[in-house]
């Protein structure tokens, strides 16, 4: 039974004060929770002291990105294992924001994946399709693409690390959701290309989230949906109320 995976990125959002006044409150409400895992990803900036406010609880501290290289002269970057070191304990990988903004590739994207694993770090990495390409029927190869490539050189062992989230690029800050159908034909198939890639049984344990302005009117909806094993959070996780109602879901 996969356990599911609610993580909510705050993206470039927030400051120190509220940073940790949400995840201080965050801690007391559902810092004790079982049955599901949490996770908050700060701004790398706040990471150190959100880990710090949310030591024995629950609550999982992820990072929104990382470099492909260990160390060195690299410039504004930060690697995995600087990660590590601060008690981070996931990192987002393959973000669209990172692939549409920044021009990050497939290849990128596996460098990161890879670097992340070995510094000790489990990994959400997202795949998704632009609205051109959902109108224009290849959404799947898209996705295939993105996710082959990702898991690139990962050894089955390590699939239990990494969690992957569709995020259809057409519906994340829009106010546009893909309807629970359609979340569910693609996480379908998205099990369906890990279990190419390494075995049935193996693929049947990923958790596979969805993302892409999940709301707490449309969390429940989108839970019961084929394959959705959790949710990769943006606006919505920003605010204690919502993110709540998104974690409390039912």
């Amino acid at each position: 039974m996969r356990k599911p995976f609610l993580a909510g990125n705050w993206k470039m959002n927030l400051d120190r004060k509220g940073s940790l006044a949400l995840a201080k409150s965050l801690r007391e409400k559902c810092g004790s929770r079982t049955d599901r895992e949490v996770g908050v990803c700060p701004p790398f900036v706040y990471l150190d002291e959100v880990v710090r406010a949310l030591a024995g609880s629950k609550l999982r501290v992820g990072a929104q990105n990382c470099s492909d290289e260990i160390e060195g002269a690299f410039t504004g970057e930060v690697s995995a294992r600087m990660l590590k070191d601060v008690g981070v304990s996931f990192v987002i990988v393959g973000h669209s924001e990172r692939r549409h903004l920044y021009g990050e590739s497939d290849e990128l994207a596996n460098r990161k994946v890879r670097q992340a694993l070995v510094a000790g770090l489990d990994v959400i990495l997202c795949v998704g399709e632009l609205l051109a390409e959902r109108d224009q029927g290849i959404t799947e190869r898209v996705v295939a693409r993105q996710l082959t490539q990702g898991l690139k050189g990962v050894d089955e062992p390590d699939l239990a690390r990494i969690t992957i989230a569709y995020e259809p690029v057409w519906a994340i800050g829009t106010g546009r959701t893909a309807t629970p159908e359609q979340a569910g034909e693609v996480h379908n198939y998205l099990r369906g290309v890990l279990a190419g890639l390494y075995t049935d049984a193996t693929a049947a344990e990923v958790r596979i989230q969805y993302g892409g302005s999940v709301k707490p009117d449309n969390i429940a909806s989108l839970m019961a949906a084929s394959n959705v094993d959790g949710a990769l959070v943006g606006g919505a996780s920003l605010k204690l109320d919502s993110f709540l109602s998104i974690v409390e879901y039912k």
